[in-house]
């Protein structure tokens, strides 16, 4: 009886806790504008015939854009939402904050929701940011007299308080972005919707940003976050989705769903990450004196690597066919990321390393010898470049290759090769 009762306090205090329960929730559209329009209208005069409609079977031309989802979202909860372009993310968070029903399932959401899809969308141009301040924290649910307590703290949030009397027309998009996303949170929601508007601003405005996001969840607001940058979501949420065409492929442990979105995602270019790269034969009367006709990533054995490792040594080998004696030259490797943003993450130069290059006739390989990968685990492309002074010999625009690791490493943002020693400061004993 005793263990009966404990187990019910349990479960009533999930249910408490809870604030949005999605269950088998799906969405399909379609893409020919006019036969979504006539299915619109089919859909309508059924509803109003009350009469049930066959949700669950495509009709022609129509696909889905969620297909049965299921999570639950607590109080003080952060969920990260990852997957490429197309998976449907967006798709989701519109329909939790309610702007579009679902086809089948069902949407439980308890508390306030502030929706942060498309920052300063709605705000009217000809109004002031002043004006256009109360009209949307009064759609959100507050009085003047709440918004006449707090407008302060937003247009100070917001950072501009020489144009909050200016027309937002005259707003650049970083400036109406600010004022959506002070307004936002400072209705005290209890969850946020949150999807890739972290990435506008300065660094600073977006560490304040992430700063004021963690003083809410302290305070019992949950959020749901959709970013394309991978470190991201593993530095503020403990659990994410993992979406792709429509379908959940992963649900849990940020670091795990991470890791299976990144092996998905090496898999699908792996034809393009081969284990090397071949480049055609140039025309004779092209060549500026050398070609790069291969490119792949060697151990120190000389044997060809399919994806680095992470922490383990790598040989980028450039396989060339010089035609003449070059001296001075210099190499140039711009690598960026392909799994976040298309940030740039290294830039390398020959010439910066002061290595002063020699090229003699014939076939000859050019390495970059790594004694540790420091990338972290993810797919990379690589422009590679060879020069002489100004002049540009021959230019490889895009590489791509993998990186792997053996170990934990997904909370860093990069490696950092180490070894460790203890030191007995008395003795001066190492051990």
């Amino acid at each position: 009886m005793l263990k009966s009762i404990f187990h019910e306090s349990i479960i009533q205090k999930n249910e408490n806790n809870r604030l949005i329960s999605v269950e088998n929730v799906s969405k399909k559209f379609c893409r020919h504008l006019k036969r979504s329009l006539l299915y619109g209208v089919q859909d309508i005069a059924t509803e109003l015939i009350a009469k049930k409609r066959n949700s669950e079977i495509l009709r022609p031309q129509e696909f889905w854009s969620l297909h049965n989802i299921s999570f639950e979202l607590n109080k003080a909860e952060a969920i990260g939402l990852i997957g490429e372009n197309g998976a449907g993310k967006s798709t989701l968070l519109r329909l939790i904050s309610g702007l579009i029903k679902p086809d089948t399932g069902c949407i439980q959401v308890r508390g306030k929701i502030a929706p942060l899809i498309a920052l300063g969308a709605g705000f009217n141009p000809i109004l002031s940011g002043r004006e256009n301040i109360y009209v949307n924290m009064s759609m959100f649910g507050l009085s003047t007299k709440q918004i006449n307590h707090k407008i302060e703290e937003v247009i100070n949030f917001a950072e501009i308080e020489d144009a909050i009397d200016a027309p937002v027309q005259t707003y650049s998009s970083g400036m109406a972005a600010r004022l959506g996303f002070a307004c936002a949170i400072h209705v005290e929601p209890d969850i946020l919707l949150i999807d890739e508007v972290l990435a506008v601003g300065d660094i600073k405005f977006r560490m304040k940003c992430y700063k004021k996001l963690a003083q809410l969840r302290e305070q019992g607001t949950a959020f749901i976050l959709v970013a394309h940058n991978p470190h991201v979501i593993l530095n503020v949420c403990e659990s994410s989705i993992y979406l792709a065409k429509g379908k959940l492929i992963a649900y849990g442990n940020t670091t795990d769903v991470i890791r299976r979105y990144e092996d998905d995602l090496c898999m699908i270019n792996s034809e393009a990450s081969s284990d090397i790269m071949y480049l055609p034969a140039k025309v004779e009367s092209e060549s500026t004196g050398i070609d790069i006709t291969s490119l792949c990533f060697k151990d120190n054995q000389g044997k060809i690597i399919p994806a680095i490792i992470c922490g383990q040594p790598a040989n980028l080998a450039i396989a060339c066919q010089a035609n003449q004696k070059i001296e001075n030259v210099n190499i140039g490797i711009l690598i960026n990321a392909l799994s976040g943003q298309g940030e740039r993450i290294l830039y390398i130069t020959s010439a910066s390393d002061d290595e002063s290059i020699q090229i003699l006739p014939g076939k000859v390989e050019i390495q970059m010898q790594m004694p540790y990968c420091c990338l972290l685990p993810g797919l990379y492309n690589a422009k590679i470049y060879i020069k002489q002074g100004v002049q540009s010999l021959d230019i490889v625009q895009s590489f791509r290759f993998l990186v792997k690791s053996d170990k934990v490493i997904s909370q860093s943002l990069f490696y950092q090769p180490r070894t460790w020693k203890v030191i007995n400061q008395e003795l001066g004993i190492r051990s």
